[in-house]
């Protein structure tokens, strides 16, 4: 079967899967084509730039948004507050596939979860605010569309680096990596390496929790036919890229 497993020695973050997937191969367009299905209300637009990391080529995805007028409301404090149950019916309401309609919807639901429990709210009624925003649905969506593009069965992942320090939110400072990362990461083998960053969000987070099997090492019968790249946003003593491996297994290891 089509598997891959995830080097998270950087952390991972979701345009950090973006920018590996797409330099293993799968078309701009394609992801571009099938993001627009998702009736988002705000324009934006994909940037994809090849970049460097400590002398690491590797492909950095960027959402770009455009300038709205309620930024300048409420002394420029107002943001978009998006309900996960707003969100939920965004995707279902979509022309997306069932598929990756099942897989974004339960990312998005675990990450509802973990932010959830650790605001004490209810799940359905769980405002994303830097999640919630549209680069994060980009983000989530995009990396469902490209793991169905090519055809990935099964997802390993590495120990991972979360970063270390603090970290401004919409509710002030908290502690790297964030409570809901933490939660989400339960159960995964993790720690903090090479920089006060969050190596690690929420996002990424939850798209480990979602689709990820913890395996130490590549085993044995992974067999690697590609290698890609994906940057993220910082530029550290430690290469900020996401290392991905795609290749075959045999089904049941």
């Amino acid at each position: 079967m089509k598997a891959m497993y995830l080097d998270c020695f950087a952390g991972i973050s979701g345009n950090m899967m973006l920018g590996a997937f797409l330099q293993a191969g799968v078309p701009i367009e394609y992801l571009q084509a099938e993001l627009d299905k998702v009736p988002l209300p705000d324009a934006y637009e994909l940037r994809v730039s090849q970049v460097s990391k400590n002398g690491i080529s590797a492909l950095y995805v960027e959402v770009c948004m455009e300038e709205h007028h309620h930024e300048e409301n409420h002394g420029g404090h107002h943001h978009h507050h998006r309900a996960w149950a707003d969100l939920r019916k965004m995707i279902d309401e979509s022309s997306l596939s069932e598929a990756v309609k099942k897989q974004s919807t339960a990312i998005f639901e675990n990450l509802a979860v973990a932010e959830g429990k650790i605001h004490n709210r209810p799940t359905d009624e769980v405002t994303f605010h830097e999640v919630g925003a549209v680069d994060s649905i980009v983000d989530i969506v995009g990396t469902a569309i490209c793991l169905d593009y090519l055809s990935i069965e099964k997802v390993m992942v590495s120990r991972i680096n979360t970063g270390s320090g603090f970290v401004n939110c919409a509710h002030g400072l908290i502690p790297i990596p964030a409570p809901a990362t933490a939660e989400l990461l339960r159960g995964f083998s993790t720690y903090h390496q090479g920089a006060e960053k969050e190596l690690t969000t929420p996002t990424g987070a939850a798209l480990v929790h979602t689709l990820a099997t913890y395996e130490e090492n590549m085993p044995k019968d992974f067999l690697v036919e590609r290698i890609a790249y994906g940057a993220g946003s910082w530029d550290l003593i430690i290469p900020n890229v996401l290392r991905v491996y795609l290749g075959e297994i045999s089904p049941g290891i």
